[in-house]
């Protein structure tokens, strides 16, 4: 049973369903295991938790 973490921004639910549909399909196409197989986990962070390019991505939306 492959297990997927991702650790986002926090999103709307309909962007999460629609990820986790995509990542569990090219998953179970890569692997060839059934798609009730394959475990996806969303970890969201507040933007201020989150930084890029050394700028924290709360401050990137001013």
């Amino acid at each position: 049973m492959p297990s997927i973490t991702m650790e986002l921004v926090k999103m709307s639910r309909e962007k999460k369903a629609q990820l986790v549909k995509e990542v569990t399909e090219a998953t179970a196409r890569a692997t060839g295991l059934a798609p009730q197989s394959i475990f996806v986990f969303i970890k969201e962070n507040e933007p201020e938790n989150v930084g890029v390019g050394g700028v924290l991505l709360s401050d990137l939306k001013k």
